[in-house]
C-alpha cells in the first residue's frame, strides 16, 4: 500500500508541476510595438529559448552579452538587449558545468540580430553520463568530452530574421 501512496504522490507532482508552462509576458511583436526600433548607432541582440517542458526543474539559463548579465533564459521565452552597434559576445556558463560558452559577432547599427540557445552537445553527453553513473559518470564524460569544439553548456546559433520571427511568435519575454 505505500509502494502506491508513493506513486500517486510522484504522479500528482508530476502533474502539479506540469500545470503552469504558458510564460507570462509581451510577445516580440507588441515589445517591438511599445519599445521601437534600436536608437540611432544601435542595434538589438536577441537570444531565444524555444518552447518545451516547463514543469519542475526549469531552471533559467544564465546568458551574458559583453559579460553582462541579461535576464534568465527560460523555456519558452526570449531576452534581449541594445548595444552600440560594433563587436560583441554572448557567453553562458551553468553552475557545476566545466566550461563556458562563447559566440562572438559583429553588428550594424539599425538592425535586430537572433540567436537561438539550446543545450550543446558536451552538455547533453555529460547530463547523460551523471544520469546513468552519477558522479563518477560525470568525471568520465568531462574527460571524454574536455576537447569538444564548445566546451560550454549552451550553443548560440544565429537566425535569420524571417525564421527567427517565425520561432518567436510564440514566445514571451523573460521577467
Amino acid at each position: 500500500m505505500t509502494f502506491w501512496r508513493g506513486v500517486f504522490a510522484l504522479l500528482i507532482a508530476v502533474w502539479l508541476g506540469g500545470c503552469e508552462t504558458e510564460r507570462k509576458g509581451l510577445d516580440f511583436s507588441g515589445m517591438m510595438q511599445r519599445v521601437g526600433p534600436p536608437a540611432a548607432g544601435r542595434s538589438r541582440i536577441v537570444v531565444l529559448r524555444e518552447k518545451g517542458y516547463a514543469g519542475i526543474g526549469d531552471a533559467g539559463w544564465d546568458v551574458k552579452l559583453d559579460g553582462g548579465p541579461m535576464a534568465d533564459l527560460k523555456t519558452g521565452t526570449y531576452v534581449y538587449l541594445d548595444r552600440p552597434a560594433g563587436q560583441h559576445q554572448l557567453s553562458a556558463t551553468a553552475a557545476m558545468f566545466p566550461g563556458t560558452s562563447e559566440r562572438e559577432f559583429s553588428t550594424q547599427a539599425g538592425r535586430t540580430y537572433f540567436f537561438l540557445a539550446r543545450p550543446s552537445e558536451r552538455s547533453k553527453v555529460l547530463g547523460g553520463m551523471a544520469m546513468a553513473g552519477g558522479v563518477a559518470g560525470l568525471l568520465v564524460g568531462a574527460a571524454v568530452t574536455s576537447n569538444n569544439s564548445n566546451p560550454g553548456p549552451l550553443d548560440f546559433f544565429p537566425l535569420e530574421e524571417d525564421a527567427a520571427r517565425t520561432t518567436i511568435a510564440e514566445l514571451r519575454l523573460a521577467p
